[in-house]
C-alpha cells in the first residue's frame, strides 16, 4: 500500500514538472500574419554539426529557431530546413509572406542587434554561438 502511494506521488510530481516545462515554451497567437506561420513556438530543426539560433519576429510576437546544420551560410541553413523560400533573397519566412508590392513589407535581417548590411545568403554561420541573428517583419 505504501509503495502504491509513493509511486502515485512520484508520478504526480513528474506530470506537474512536464506540464510546467511545456507551459514555459514560448508560443504565439495564430492571428494576423501568424495565421499562416508554420511554427508557433520555439523549435529545433535540422541535424548538422553546427548550431545557430535565429529569432523570427512579426508584430509583438517572436519564435526562436535552433537550427542544426552543416551549411556555410545562414541563408543555406534556413532554406535547407524550410524556414525561408530562397537562400539569398526571401519574402517568406516561417510560412509568413512579406509582400513589398502589396504593402511595402519585407523581412529585415539583424546581426547582434544591428541591421545587417548584407543578406542571409552572405551571412557566414558563427560556429561559436556568440552571434545573435534576428529576422523581423518590417513595414
Amino acid at each position: 500500500m505504501k509503495n502504491t502511494v509513493k509511486m502515485t506521488a512520484v508520478l504526480l510530481m513528474i506530470a506537474i514538472l512536464i506540464v510546467g516545462a511545456v507551459s514555459c515554451t514560448q508560443k504565439v497567437d495564430p492571428v494576423g500574419l501568424w495565421e499562416n506561420a508554420t511554427y508557433l513556438s520555439d523549435t529545433t530543426l535540422g541535424s548538422g554539426a553546427n548550431t545557430v539560433k535565429v529569432e523570427v519576429t512579426a508584430g509583438d510576437q517572436t519564435v526562436v529557431f535552433t537550427v542544426k546544420t552543416d551549411k556555410a551560410t545562414l541563408g543555406e541553413a534556413l532554406y535547407e530546413v524550410g524556414l525561408i523560400n530562397d537562400p539569398s533573397f526571401f519574402d517568406v519566412c516561417n510560412g509568413m509572406k512579406a509582400d513589398w508590392n502589396a504593402d511595402q513589407a519585407y523581412w529585415g535581417f539583424f546581426v547582434n542587434g544591428k541591421r545587417a548590411n548584407y543578406g542571409v545568403g552572405d551571412a557566414e554561420i558563427d560556429t561559436s554561438g556568440e552571434t545573435t541573428y534576428r529576422v523581423i517583419y518590417t513595414k
